[in-house]
């Protein structure tokens, strides 16, 4: 098991971590304490509680907009992967009917071959 230190809000904290998760948890850290810094700026000191409130709302609500927005990614692409399987269906379809049309007009043209090498008589003409 690793540790890492990290800052946040002007306190250092030893965090516990996955072997080789370091550098992930510092990246998180960062990100947070970016948050924190962007709301100061933005509503002045109104109270370190307070501002690690909204920074932690403000996460919050890119989180549940990012897995809004996978949801319905994955349902964009369910539908995608059905229409993609209808698709082939009908391929494969059109494929045996081409298929099949074929092989008749091989087996028409086959006849009409045999019935041309056939000796013809005076009788084969009104």
């Amino acid at each position: 098991m690793a540790a890492v230190l990290v800052s946040i809000a002007g306190r250092s904290y030893r965090l516990s971590c996955g072997d080789g998760e370091e550098p992930r948890l510092e990246q998180l850290a960062r990100y947070v304490e970016g948050k924190i810094l962007a709301m100061k700026d933005g509503f002045g000191e109104i109270g370190e509680q307070r501002i690690i409130v909204m920074a932690a709302l403000a996460i919050a609500d890119e989180a549940t907009d990012a897995r809004g927005k996978s949801q319905a990614m994955e349902m964009d692409l369910a539908a995608l992967r059905a229409e993609l399987d209808a698709a082939r269906k009908a391929a494969a379809a059109l494929e045996e009917r081409v298929a099949a049309a074929v092989e008749d007009a091989a087996r028409r043209l086959e006849q009409l071959n045999s019935d041309l090498q056939k000796p013809t008589t005076r009788d084969d003409f009104p």
